[in-house]
């Protein structure tokens, strides 16, 4: 039983003092998340929205729909010239994102905290 996806987005700064959008996910991703997923993401001010950071941590399954609206958010923020990076995956979710290229659009990290540092 797949649980609802939720999304919302909370204001930080980064160690450099730059505003960060951290789009925080909860619940399963997949192809009914295209409004939690792209909605929250395409939602963003793109003028003014450089960093993002999507927090993985209260997610449990992504399948490959859900995969494929996040490649499709990577897609979208580096033709904005936007960083992404991500934290929170389980570890058999970082060998998917890996595998499937993920790592080229994003970089992935353990947690927030990690992640802030390396903006």
């Amino acid at each position: 039983m797949q649980s609802e996806t939720k999304s919302h987005v909370e204001q930080a700064s980064s160690p450099a003092g730059q505003p960060v959008s951290v789009i925080r996910f909860e619940g399963d991703i997949s192809s009914t998340s295209k409004e939690a997923v792209l909605g929250t993401y395409q939602g963003l001010p793109k003028a003014t929205t450089k960093l993002i950071l999507l927090d993985f941590t209260k997610v449990d399954y992504i399948n490959s729909s859900g995969i494929a609206l996040v490649i499709q958010l990577l897609i979208e923020a580096k033709a904005s010239g936007q960083k992404v990076l991500a934290f929170g995956l389980s570890p058999h979710f970082v060998k998917v994102f890996t595998m499937v290229g993920i790592t080229k659009y994003a970089g992935l990290f353990p947690n927030q905290a990690e992640a802030m540092a390396a903006l």
